[in-house]
């Protein structure tokens, strides 16, 4: 694993697996602030994602064009075989 993986980016990581093929930015920001019942900023979940990315956790894709977003695309993540890992491990280290 490159890397330490803080609370936050633990948080990012698990949305991201519980949204599944939903996983995009707004969603992301959504759920964890549902979740937590704390807001976040959009731009510290872009960097901690971007973070993420940089480690090998996750990768992202663009989506198609929609209306609904004037013509552009959302931008949507999934867990790397090492981002599962890697929450494997934190998962047996608290036991």
């Amino acid at each position: 694993m490159k890397g330490y993986i803080g609370e936050f980016e633990e948080l990012v990581l698990l949305t991201i697996a519980a949204l599944d093929e939903d996983a995009y930015g707004v969603a992301i920001k959504e759920d964890i602030e549902k979740r937590t019942d704390r807001s976040i900023s959009i731009g510290a979940l872009h960097s901690t994602i971007t973070r993420l990315e940089e480690k090998g956790l996750i990768k992202s894709w663009l989506g198609d064009p929609t209306q609904e977003r004037g013509g552009r695309r959302k931008r949507f993540f999934q867990l790397t075989n090492l981002g599962k890992s890697s929450l494997r491990e934190m998962s047996c280290q608290s036991l």
